[in-house]
Formats: structure tokens, sequence, C-alpha cells
């Protein structure tokens, strides 16, 4: 809920507080959703010079760096991450969590560069591929920087607990999943078996991000990420499957209507996102292929819609006393984690 200054003076106009109660009141809430990632200018300034710096340094790095030869890239990514850290301290000193956690989120990305640069002083880099092609291609060499990553992400996050923190390990454990594959598989991929793999992995992702989400909701949203990538490898793996009958298409079709209540029931956009893309997906083929020449189809989805309309107004007037009752019969955790999104 977007609690503003403009609400607090509403509630004192109906005597729900005292208007000497307003800006107190206000002053509190505002500093408790200082650390609290908002679409205001000011965050948005920090998101956009962090990822550009992100960026930087791993999907826009170029061959120019190659010419300083793996000491040299081992030697600045070092340096770069001395200076990440000497920042991320001195913002962390004075409570900027969003600023801190996303130099601290530059130190985990700047890794992968770093043993790239180790095992090309080394003399152990397998073939002739550069570090660019790691956010492009699947090779089983990059298991090295990824397991690497792993290592210093968790070390950080466990030092920092900036839930930002979260974002290279979710990319990092998804591109582990296609990289072991490539490895067990011999680098054979066909495009059936990134496909599931995708979407096995995007299902353990999210499970993962569920499995956080209930231990650790009470401190800051660490699952955020986890479920954002989780579920776009689950979703993209599943929406390109190959299909050619109407059951596994109709099929495919409620599990995305079952995506957005799993996001209502969880308050997570992603999956109400994803599953509304799906299920508009399905009505365009049923609208162009199955359906083309008849003209009740329209009439049929108009009807259907205002039915659901419909539910949200029967929704809205039980709501309460359907979310009391229906909780009651769910686990203890996973109720209190509901609450704490209420």
């Amino acid at each position: 809920m977007d609690v503003t200054k403009k609400k607090l003076n509403d509630a004192a106009a109906e005597n729900i507080i005292s208007l000497q109660q307003v800006d107190p009141l206000y002053e509190f809430l505002d500093a408790q959703s200082q650390g609290v990632p908002k679409f205001t200018s000011t965050h948005v300034l920090y998101y956009l010079g962090g990822l550009i710096a992100i960026g930087a340094m791993t999907l826009f790095m170029n061959l120019g760096w190659e010419s300083f030869g793996g000491a040299g890239i081992l030697s600045i990514s070092a340096l770069y991450a001395v200076i990440g850290l000497k920042i991320t301290n001195v913002l962390s000193a004075k409570s900027l969590a969003i600023p801190a956690g996303i130099c601290a989120t530059l130190v985990v990305c700047l890794t992968p560069l770093a043993i790239y640069g180790l095992q090309q002083w080394l003399g152990v880099w397998p073939d002739e591929s550069v570090y660019r092609d790691y956010h492009r291609y699947i090779k089983w060499h990059w298991l090295y920087m990824e397991l690497g990553t792993l290592a210093v992400g968790v070390i950080i996050a466990w030092k920092y607990k900036y839930p930002f923190l979260i974002m290279p390990i979710a990319v990092t454990l998804w591109y582990m999943t296609m990289d072991i594959t490539a490895m067990i598989s011999g680098e054979d991929i066909t495009w059936e078996l990134r496909t599931l793999v995708s979407l096995y992995s995007g299902l353990l992702m999210v499970g993962l991000a569920f499995w956080v989400d209930i231990r650790t909701h009470h401190k800051a949203d660490y699952a955020f990420w986890i479920y954002i990538f989780g579920v776009i490898a689950f979703w993209g793996g599943l929406s390109f499957q190959h299909s050619d009958n109407e059951l596994s298409k109709f099929i495919y079709f409620c599990i995305n209507l079952l995506m957005i209540g799993v996001g209502v029931l969880l308050i997570r956009r992603v999956f109400v996102v994803f599953g509304a893309i799906g299920s508009c997906g399905y009505l365009g083929h049923l609208a162009y292929d199955v359906f083309s020449d008849s003209w009740l189809f329209p009439i049929a989805l108009t009807a259907i819609g205002l039915g659901i309309i419909y539910l949200g107004i029967l929704w809205q007037k039980h709501e309460k006393t359907i979310t009391q009752k229906s909780r009651l019969l769910l686990p203890v955790r996973l109720r209190e984690l509901l609450e704490s999104k209420s």
C-alpha cells in the first residue's frame, strides 16, 4: 500500500488520526521505506547508473580488454572489486542501502571476468572463446566462472544482506543449468532439450524462491530476483514446447491461468504478467486458427470476460470471509507469509 501525506491528511479529516500526528507519522513511514525500491527519480537514477556499470563489465564487454592479457584482466578486475567494496562500506555506513547494494552487486558481477583472466593467465583456458561469449553461448567450461560467482555471491550476500545481491546469483543459476546440460550431452544440445531444461530448472528456481520467501519475508524481499528468473525460465521453456494438438494447447492455457492465480496469492506480479501473456496467446490461437470463421466466438469470449468481471465483484464482497476461512487450512509458515503481504 502506498501511503502518501494526502492520505494521512484525509485520515485526519475523518478523525481517524489527529492532525498533529500526520507529519511525524509520515516521516516515520517514509524513513521505514527508504531501503525499499520505489519508482522515484532517486531510485531510477540509482538503478540506471548501477545497471550501466554492471552492463559495462558483463554484457557490453568488448574485445579491447583481451589486449591486457590474463594477468591484466585479473588485476583490473581485482582493483575494481576493491574499489566497489570500499564504496559499498562507505554507503552502508551512511544507511544508503540501495546504492550500497548495487555497488556490492557490481563486485559479484566482476567475478566471472576475474576467473576468466586467471584461467587465461595460467594457460588453462580450453578454446578460442573470449569473455564476451559468456553471456551469449552455452559451453561447459563456463562452469568454473559460474561456481566462483556463486561462491563470491553467497559470501557477499551473507555479509551485506542486500536483496539486489540475489540478482547475479539467480542469473548464474540459470546459466549453470544450460552449461551443465552442455557438459552432460557433449555440447550436442537440441532445441527440445533446451526448452525442457529451461522449463524444469525454472520450476526448481520458483520452488527455491518460495522457500526463501517463507524463511526471509520478515527481513527483506530476497526471493524477488529468484522468482523473476525462475518464472522467465519456466514460462519460456513451456511456451516454446512443440505442440501439435489442441489438448496440449489447452493445458498450456490452464497452466498460465494457474500462474495468474499463484501470482495473486503470493502478490508476485511476475507470475501474473507472464500468465496473462500466455493466456492471451492461447486466446489468439483460438481466434485466428480454431474459430477463424465463427461469428459466435467473439460473443462467447465477451460473455466469459463479463462473467469474470462478475466473479471479481462477488470476490470483493466476500473477500475478507473467504480469505480468513481459506487461510486457516494453510500451514502456519505459508499463512504468516500471506498475512505479511496483505
